[in-house]
């Protein structure tokens, strides 16, 4: 038993493979007996990340469950997993999808039932490694290895004839970005001599090449989250996935950038991380604010959610890199939030497309009436999108404007807009799909969701309005994570005072930093 628990994420990170292997010895033709085998292996995972979840030590803020072992000694290169707060749940929301997706399995897919099941496991078993590896080699390897599996959910299930182009257009823009990233491990590893996030994260950087490493980095995570300009991939890929493919990227691959940003470039640059501020606050205001705008210019269904995403985004990086605590906690609630919501949404979307084919809003009305069930749904769920008081987006964005404010309070003035916008394109959705004049031109006929597709998205109610209610189970763990993460930084500053003054001399807004270190400061003495 021992031994099962000191290797925890280890047989969370095998045990989908294992499951994929099986599948894949398992004759085509047997469609049941995939399915069954899939949705098991998947289950059991989530079951051991539940066991991970009630294993963990909340009172402390170190990596948990850690296993490290020597590979290619002549390059000082360590195979290292482990878990912290942020880390663990983002676990917990991969394990917690992935049978989602694969519990949406229907009809349209027979042809290849086990390479849909295999490519979904091996996903899984890839982001749960990309959240636990604490190699930062490794994590580039698991993180664009993630591409793959990606890139044959929508080349090959994918809903339209575009289906191809949106596939290459996805790896080629990660692509682009992963460039400057790989270069930035190369560059790293010359001054360090190590890949060891514990080595990394103790090594002193001239400011100099913290600027410069901090871009490269920035440039491999932007385009995961995705940042404007690099945003142009996410809306075609949402509409050509299959419905399980937009819910595992909207709910999973879109936090890897943010996860990037929160696990290496803020705690290994931190005096980079400052020099950058500024510009970070312009993209994300521009996300914000241009992406929502864009929003209500649009007629598929699909693109709608997937523009609000970026929104959505553009938040969590203005949270991020606020640097307040409350900033920060509310920019992981917002991630979580957000892979429960945005989820929920394009299964919503699937349901009325399975049905009649086309996710053009214009020949939807009047729902309430036929599919009063799917508008219960769709009502909640939008209202979530919006950041209802009493859902989990309330949560995560209230914190976000609190830690803002703190930092500067017209750039929280901005963002304030963003939620009015964000408030006008749900509302104007719901509207136009489940109110008005009944269409019997185009739809004839009407049924409500089925028992299968109900249970898909009751789970995902029920966390989005627990998490809501009782945002402190969340809390309680992003607490002590990401206030060592304040306080490294605050360290960080004290013993490299003299660099910091000639560093400031360097930077246009110096007020924010002043504000941010008052800040850290008042933070550091209630911990």
């Amino acid at each position: 038993m021992t031994f099962f628990v000191d290797h925890l994420l280890s047989f969370l990170f095998l045990i989908p493979l294992l499951g994929s292997f099986i599948i894949g010895c398992v004759p085509a033709r047997n469609i049941q007996l995939v399915r069954c085998i899939g949705l098991c292996f998947s289950g059991f995972v989530l079951l051991l990340s539940i066991l991970l979840f009630v294993l963990f030590d909340r009172s402390v803020g170190h990596i948990q469950f850690l296993e490290e072992f020597k590979w290619l000694y002549f390059f000082n290169f360590a195979y290292i997993i482990g878990v912290d707060g942020v880390s663990l749940l983002f676990i917990l929301l991969t394990t917690f999808l992935l049978p989602i997706c694969l519990f949406t399995y229907n009809s349209v897919y027979a042809e290849k039932t086990k390479e849909y099941f295999i490519a979904f496991l091996v996903l899984e078993s890839l982001l749960i490694a990309v959240f636990s590896v604490f190699n930062l080699l490794l994590f580039y390897m698991f993180f664009e290895s993630v591409l793959i599996p990606m890139f044959l959910i929508i080349g090959i299930w994918g809903s339209r004839s575009r289906k191809i182009y949106a596939a290459y257009q996805l790896v080629l823009y990660t692509l682009f970005g992963s460039i400057f990233f790989l270069v930035g491990i190369f560059i790293f590893y010359y001054a360090v001599g190590s890949l060891d996030y514990n080595v990394l994260k103790c090594s002193q950087l001239s400011i100099n090449r913290q600027i410069l490493l901090w871009f490269c980095f920035f440039m491999g995570f932007a385009v995961k989250v995705p940042m404007v300009p690099f945003h142009i991939w996410l809306p075609e890929a949402h509409v050509e996935a299959p419905t399980a493919g937009s819910v595992i990227l909207a709910g999973i691959l879109l936090k890897l950038g943010t996860f990037g940003f929160l696990r290496y470039s803020i705690p290994l640059f931190p005096q980079g991380t400052l020099y950058f501020i500024p510009l970070v606050y312009v993209l994300s205001i521009f996300a914000i604010v241009y992406t929502s705008l864009t929003t209500l210019r649009q007629i598929d269904l699909k693109k709608i959610i997937a523009y609000s995403s970026i929104a959505h985004m553009g938040f969590v990086t203005l949270g991020l890199f606020s640097l307040t605590g409350s900033s920060m906690e509310g920019a992981v609630f917002l991630m979580l939030s957000h892979g429960f919501v945005s989820s929920a949404l394009f299964l919503c979307v699937g349901v009325v497309y399975d049905r009649y084919k086309t996710r053009v809003y214009k020949y939807y009305s009047n729902l309430v009436l036929t599919m009063p069930l799917f508008a219960m749904f769709f009502l909640f769920f939008s209202l979530a999108n919006l950041s209802f008081p009493g859902t989990s987006s309330f949560i995560g964005e209230f914190f976000i404007l609190l830690g803002v404010f703190q930092m500067n309070s017209f750039i929280a003035v901005l963002a304030a807009v963003g939620t009015i916008l964000g408030a006008t394109y749900a509302i104007w959705l719901f509207n136009r799909v489940v109110f008005g004049l009944s269409k019997i031109n185009y739809i004839g006929l009407f049924t409500d969701i089925s028992i299968k597709e109900f249970y898909t998205l009751a789970p995902l109610f029920f966390c989005s309005i627990v998490t809501g209610l009782f945002p402190e189970v969340i809390l309680d763990i992003l607490h002590i994570c990401l206030s060592s993460i304040l306080l490294r930084i605050l360290f960080l500053f004290i013993i490299n005072f003299y660099n910091l003054c000639i560093f400031f001399r360097l930077v246009i807004q110096t007020h924010i930093y002043f504000l941010m270190m008052v800040n850290l400061l008042f933070l550091s003495c209630f911990l």
